[in-house]
């Protein structure tokens, strides 16, 4: 570990104060290009749990820093292994709970960054995004509040970035378990002073899970971004053997690739197969509507959205 970052863990530990001016510091000389080891990144977990008080340079620097080391320190770039998704966990779970705002902000940055990331993490994350939205209080770093007890305009953006990050549960739309995190979200604020934003995205992200279409390769696994990252670095073959190769592994994606379209491969139609509710996603659907025997104004406004669909 640099000297700067021990000496900044002891002050900070006498005073649980950290200033601008050493954020600074930690910038130009001790994480100068952009590179920290895992014996710096916990010190700055570390440094961050005995903060009284974040101010917005700390904050963007642990979140920048972090985000970093955990999504592009380790081949391939974007891809969280299983070893750095354990040790995010552990970092941010030490003492059971969310220490701040600035390892949401964190947890949000490796899903926004990252290409894709292990299932551990994103059931972590998820569970992590509804405690915070239904029990957090006080600032964000990207301005606004969160509220307990109801989904304020703040909280609804923060819920939109995780469902619709490129490394959530469904690329660019809404899974399974991150819709059935927004109806027990529902369920615990209903009576609550909620935003107009929470009733839209608990609509659009429902019914995106329900009618929405993700392409099944929009994410592929660690292991094989390793793979196919050796097979492009690979000049030991020439073309001839490249293009054998390539048909032996994909044989089925291999005339895609050049220009010949497979009969019935239409994007359209799978966007439309995609978009009709499916008698399963209908029974889940009915499952969880009927979860508190009634229908309130969240589900009636969903039923209407998904008619007029």
């Amino acid at each position: 570990m640099s000297v700067h970052f021990s000496d900044l863990a002891k002050r900070v530990s006498a005073n649980g104060e950290v200033s601008a001016e050493e954020v600074l510091s930690l910038r130009r000389e001790a994480w100068p290009d952009g590179r920290i080891c895992q014996n710096e990144a916990e010190a700055i977990f570390a440094i961050n749990a005995q903060l009284g008080e974040r101010g917005p340079e700390w904050t963007d620097f642990f979140v920048e820093a972090l985000g970093e080391y955990v999504v592009n320190q380790r081949a391939p770039r974007g891809y969280v292994d299983q070893e750095n998704a354990d040790w995010l966990v552990s970092q941010v779970d030490a003492d059971g709970h969310l220490c701040s705002m600035a390892e949401l902000e964190l947890l949000l940055r490796v899903f926004e960054r990252a290409h894709n990331v292990p299932v551990s993490l994103k059931d972590f994350a998820v569970a992590k995004v509804e405690h915070a939205v239904l029990h957090g209080t006080g600032p964000t770093r990207c301005g606004g509040e969160l509220e307990a007890g109801n989904v304020n305009a703040t909280e609804a953006a923060l819920l939109r970035r995780a469902i619709f990050a490129p490394a959530s549960e469904r690329p660019a739309a809404v899974g399974r378990k991150e819709a059935e995190m927004l109806f027990r979200l529902k369920d615990a604020t209903l009576d609550g002073d909620n935003a107009p934003e929470w009733k839209q995205l608990f609509v659009q992200g429902v019914a995106n899970y329900l009618q929405g279409h993700a392409h099944a390769n929009a994410q592929i696994s660690r292991e094989r971004a390793e793979e196919l990252q050796a097979f492009m670095h690979d000049t030991s073959h020439g073309v001839g053997s490249f293009l054998g190769r390539m048909a032996k592994a994909s044989p089925n994606a291999f005339g895609k690739v050049f220009g010949r379209k497979a009969s019935g491969d239409s994007s359209a139609e799978a966007a439309a197969d995609a978009h009709a509710v499916t008698d399963g996603e209908k029974e889940w659907l009915d499952a969880q509507i009927a979860a508190d025997g009634r229908v309130d104004e969240f589900e009636e406004a969903l039923l209407a959205f998904l008619t007029e669909g």
